[in-house]
Order: structure tokens, then sequence, then C-alpha cells
């Protein structure tokens, strides 16, 4: 999945949205306590799974909007919603927010953000039964997806706070995995909101291992999620996940778990320049994250033709 930058009007939107449950918590230090965000909302919070599913079931059931019955068959969305695996549900009309409980807790920690989200931008409650493709048509899910991730990565980075570190600190993935754990957010979400603050060319990526995929890999979408800086995107658009995934499997180390890479590798532009970036990799037992970060245009070579000696008569 690539990340897509919103329109300005949009983001500064949003940001006014988390600003002011911010104010409202009294502008925490981190990490944010997502239980004093819901207090604050007034939303609720349950679990789920496909071996318990009754709030599921309980919640589809009754799932209405203005008041009315908006199901005649409730089952046929409960049977989608588990079969697509679904991580989280934010129900508007009952301002419930339901998590799968099998999810690791620091992954539940975005999605409870996430739909969190969902529940402030009004135009998101008119369009969403919850985070699944089944109402929606792929482009205005991947917007409304987009919208609902980066007002998660304000609220769960409180805003400046985050911009100010990631502006003190080196774009390394060292200094990465430590802002995650000063923020109380998994590498992977620390990741993606670093590469799309950063304002000059840099590529996040989180894979599977490149050494050893599985029978789950698909050689068309290498790469759970590509994620890049807006500069990045209007430089280097040409640069795919398939392209980026042959160059990681050349430059990663056949370890298991740890430091994968540490290596400078050459991307071309859009303008067929060419240039170097610095790349390091490693692998968390779950995933790989790669980060490629500019560093300078390659020098172009000129050729200087002999001079002609030409003997005098």
């Amino acid at each position: 999945m690539r990340n897509l930058h919103l329109r300005k009007t949009t983001a500064a939107d949003i940001d006014r949205q988390v600003t002011k449950v911010l104010r409202g918590l009294g502008n925490p230090k981190p990490p944010l306590c997502l239980d004093d965000a819901r207090g604050l909302l007034k939303l609720d919070r349950e679990y789920y799974s496909k071996t318990s599913d009754g709030i599921l079931r309980e919640t589809v059931s009754r799932l209405k909007v203005a008041g009315k019955q908006i199901l005649r068959r409730p089952a046929l969305l409960l049977e989608a919603i588990l079969q697509a695996e679904l991580k989280a549900l934010y129900v508007p009309d009952r301002k419930i927010i339901l998590l799968d409980e099998m999810e690791p807790d620091i992954k539940q920690r975005w999605n409870e953000s996430h739909e969190i989200i969902h529940s402030l931008l009004d135009w998101h409650g008119s369009v969403l039964l919850g985070d699944d493709r089944i109402t929606l048509n792929l482009a205005c899910h991947e917007q409304i997806e987009a919208e609902a991730n980066f007002g998660s990565g304000r609220l769960l980075f409180l805003q400046e706070q985050f911009e100010s570190a990631a502006r003190d600190s080196k774009c390394c993935m060292d200094e990465i995995r430590a802002l995650g754990h000063s923020f109380g957010n998994s590498i992977t979400s620390t990741l993606w909101r670093f590469v799309e603050f950063m304002d000059y060319p840099v590529l996040g990526v989180v894979s599977q291992h490149p050494r050893y995929t599985d029978n789950r890999f698909d050689p068309q979408q290498p790469c759970r999620y590509f994620i890049r800086s807006l500069p990045f995107t209007k430089t280097f658009s040409g640069i795919d996940e398939t392209t980026i995934f042959q160059v990681m499997r050349t430059k990663c180390s056949w370890r298991r778990y740890g430091p994968l890479a540490d290596d400078e590798v050459v991307l071309t532009d859009d303008n067929k320049g060419k240039h170097v970036f610095h790349f390091e990799a490693f692998h968390n037992r779950h995933d790989t994250l790669g980060l490629f970060v500019y560093r300078r245009a390659v020098e172009k070579k000129v050729i200087v033709p002999e001079a002609i000696v030409v003997a005098a008569k």
C-alpha cells in the first residue's frame, strides 16, 4: 500500500480536529493515553475475534443510521467483516470502536487511534460502516483511509512534539526506533510518520524478508507499505515497489533477524538523473523495514575528445 499525500486544506481540517482533542487533554506529553482521548470524546471500546464474535454480531445486528435499520440481512456484513479479517471498526450511531482482540497491543493502539479519527471527521460518518471495502469503491476507500492514517499519526505523535524531535534527529533506523519507544508507538507507524515529515527525498518500505518470502508473497505487490516523502513522490514517481524490492533483495543479507543492510544504492529520477541514497534495513521477526535516504546526485562524467594533432606540412 502506498501512502497518499493529502491536499493542504484537507490536512489542515484534520489537524484542527486533532488540536482540539490534544488541547482538551491539556496538551499531554508522550506517550498519549488513548483511554483519556476516548473519555474526552465519549467513545466506547469493545473487542471481538473470529472465535468470540458476540460483540461484533450484536453490534452489526443493531447497526442504524439516523435511527433507521439499514441492513435487512446483517449476517452478510458480519460474514464479510470476518472473512476480510477486519482489524477495527467504528460504528457512528453507537459511538463504539470495535477492535480485533487477537492483534498485538502495539497494533491495537494504532487501530484504535485510526478509528478515533474516523469518529472526529463528520464526512467519514456519512460513508463508513467501518474499515471495509464492501460499501466503498476503491478510490474513495483509499482517500478515507489516508485521511484517517494522517490524523492518527498527528494524534499519536502529538503533532509538533514529534516534528520537533524528528527535526533534531538523524534520519536513520536507530533514531526512528528510539522515537517510537518515546512516543509509545510501533516502529512501523513511527517509520511512516517520520518519512512523511521529511522535506527531502526519503522512502520507507515494510515487506517480507527479501531473502525468505513465503506463500503469501505477491511478486506484483511485494511491499506491504511503500511510504514516500512528498519530495520523493515528486522527483522519483517512476520508482515502484517491484524495483525497490529487487534492490532490497540484492543488498540485504541472509540473516533472519536484526540488521540486514547498510549500504549505498543508486536510484534514477523522473528525468533519468541518477542519485545516491543510503539504504539500511532490519528484520523485527515479523517484517523487514527498509529506509532509503537521499545523499547526493551522481556526478556526470564529461568526455573530452582527444586533441587532434595536425602535422605541419
